[in-house]
């Protein structure tokens, strides 16, 4: 479990990027945290592994408080994957990027081997074994960072911006990765501006707004309050934005992903026909 009580946090520079935040996330939970652009949501997350420390306030890794213990220590249970895969990239080929992380906690050559084949054939990478994570586009070099992370198996995922430069291939196989793994009891964090991708996941979606939360609840909840969104800088989910006009047609309100848009489109065909 995931505990965060009134973390303030300030930057050298004085600027007060937390202002008394609290949030809990729970065992095998998925939270979207969106907002605007200098909202904090980087800056938070960065202290659930212990890249930064609050200033204030007190932040809780299954009950070990980050400020006790050292960022290699935290990083066994929490895997976070930069929005710049470059920030975290810097071996010679694809094969010993992921396995950095692996020799580093003492895992043996042949589980390596087998954790790294796992990691590049789940995200599409086997053809660049032996490449340089440099020599890929940006897209690849995000989900190089992302198996390189995945292949020790942390039980908390905390994703920064995870669709940047990915197609809507790479995003249904993220979105699919990401239900999988939530399944096998991983707890998710994910970080977005990816209105449409925060959509058809449906998590629990977190807003903030000037370093505070100012909104938290169920994905169907949060994306379709309009007023709420717009004080945040996010624009309705598309399909949101299509039923909010179709409510005289006997279809409810919270409607947000194009998977439930389909079944209910689909049986009011049938009851038509």
């Amino acid at each position: 479990m995931l505990i965060v009580e009134n973390v303030r946090f300030s930057y050298a520079s004085g600027v007060e990027a937390l202002k008394g935040v609290s949030l809990t996330v729970k065992d095998s939970e998925f939270v979207a945290i969106m907002g605007q652009n200098g909202a904090g949501k980087t800056t938070l997350i960065k202290h659930f592994n212990g890249l930064l420390k609050p200033t204030s306030g007190s932040v809780r890794i299954n009950g070990v408080e980050t400020t006790k213990t050292s960022v290699a220590t935290l990083a066994r249970d929490v895997g976070f994957v930069f929005q710049n895969p470059d920030h975290q990239l810097f071996s010679e080929t694809v094969d010993d990027e992921i396995a950095f992380a692996l020799k580093n906690f003492g895992y043996e050559a042949e589980v390596i081997e087998k954790r790294i084949t796992w990691a590049v054939n789940l995200l599409g990478l086997t053809q660049y074994r032996k490449t340089s994570p440099f020599m890929l586009s940006g897209g690849e070099r995000k989900r190089v960072a992302l198996a390189s992370v995945l292949a020790w198996d942390p039980k908390i995922l905390v994703l920064d911006e995870p669709t940047i430069g990915q197609d809507h291939r790479q995003k249904e196989n993220l979105r699919q990765f990401i239900m999988q793994m939530q399944t096998q009891g991983k707890t998710i964090v994910m970080v977005t501006h990816d209105v449409e991708f925060v959509a058809e996941c449906n998590p629990r979606v977190v807003l903030m707004r000037e370093g505070k939360i100012v909104a938290d609840g169920a994905g169907k909840e949060i994306l379709t309050n309009p007023v709420l969104l717009e004080q945040s800088s996010i624009v309705l989910p598309q399909i949101a934005q299509v039923f909010a006009k179709l409510t005289g047609q006997g279809f409810p309100l919270d409607i947000i992903d194009i998977y439930e848009a389909k079944d209910l489109l689909m049986e009011k065909l049938r009851r038509r026909s």
